[in-house]
Formats: structure tokens, sequence, C-alpha cells
């Protein structure tokens, strides 16, 4: 599914799954970070529906 990113990384195919792993985490700190909190506020998703 990612086979273009794979080709792009530069280097031997054990450093290049290395590079993916390392974007891959700072992607999901990034979202932990910013966005899901961003989220949280823009749409109140703390409230309960189901009682």
């Amino acid at each position: 599914m990612y086979a273009w990113l794979f080709r792009i990384m530069p280097g031997p195919t054990w450093l290049r799954i290395i590079e993916i792993t390392l974007v891959a985490v700072a992607c999901v700190l990034m979202l932990f970070q910013w966005v899901f909190p961003w989220a949280v506020d823009f749409f109140q998703l703390t409230e309960n529906t189901v009682s």
C-alpha cells in the first residue's frame, strides 16, 4: 500500500525499515500532541449520549 514511500527512502533495506518506523512514530506523536486535543475541544467529544 505504501510501497512508494519505501522506494523513496534512501539507504539499504534495514535502514529504510528504521526510517519508516521513525516517521510512523512521529506521526502518532503529533496526533496525540496536537490533533486529538484540538478535536476534543472543537467537537466536544467528552459528552456521553448513552446513559
